[in-house]
């Protein structure tokens, strides 16, 4: 049986979106991989794609004696196509990410970021066209608030897993992360699905009842 063609990072940035990724998913028995917390674009309106790169990050409320220490090793350590992922269990207490640590990852390679949690300076980051999904906004400096105490680690968001080098897709409608281990199987059945999309789109469009489309094509 001749094997399919590697579903490519630009090529899901080029033809697929969030909702089909939870429906192939969804398919294939996976049907708690996107959060359902209040995440928001708050940077641009351009798709995310790329791999996890994960931080947890907890409350303080102590003087901290070494102050973003772990959290600039993590960015430091950022890859080309990577996504951080700052799970602060959706902590609203200081602005954990900033311009600087977008210059930082983004010298690295990386695509973007999602943070449970809150940003600051968005000006400044939307004028170097870097996508940030967020919980909201927050003025405060992270020093002595909060603090990176792992990175590298599975992290959860909503009870999600978002696991060191899964894909990770957000956009308009909101996030969604593919296991590893059910990649190749979520991302085809993604890529079939979204075909599919095109042809019962066309039918509907030339006159056929959304009823017959459906009892056709078997996708909605």
């Amino acid at each position: 049986m001749t094997s399919r063609p590697t579903i490519t990072i630009e090529q899901i940035r080029e033809h697929m979106y969030s909702a089909v990724i939870c429906d192939a998913l969804d398919s294939l028995g996976f049907a708690h991989q996107s959060p359902r917390t209040q995440l928001q674009q708050l940077t641009t309106r351009q798709m995310i794609v790329g791999r996890c790169r994960t931080t947890l990050w907890a409350d303080m409320f102590h003087e901290d004696p070494e102050p973003y220490a772990m959290e600039l090793q993590s960015v430091d350590s950022c890859q080309p196509d990577d996504v951080v992922i700052a799970a602060a269990s959706g902590s609203l207490r200081s602005g954990i990410w900033g311009e600087l640590l977008t210059t930082a990852v983004c010298n690295g390679g990386c695509v973007g970021a999602i943070i449970d949690g809150a940003v600051r300076d968005v000006a400044r980051i939307r004028d170097m066209n870097f996508p940030i999904v967020a919980r909201g906004t927050c003025l405060y400096d992270s020093k002595d608030r909060q603090r990176v105490i792992d990175f590298d680690v599975p992290v959860e968001i909503d009870g999600v897993t978002f696991s060191p080098g899964d894909l990770v897709v957000a956009d308009e409608d909101g996030v969604v992360v593919i296991p590893q281990a059910v990649e190749e199987h979520a991302l085809q059945a993604a890529w079939e699905k979204v075909h599919a999309e095109n042809e019962v789109r066309d039918a509907i469009r030339a006159g056929m009842k959304a009823v017959d489309a459906y009892n056709k094509f078997g996708v909605l």
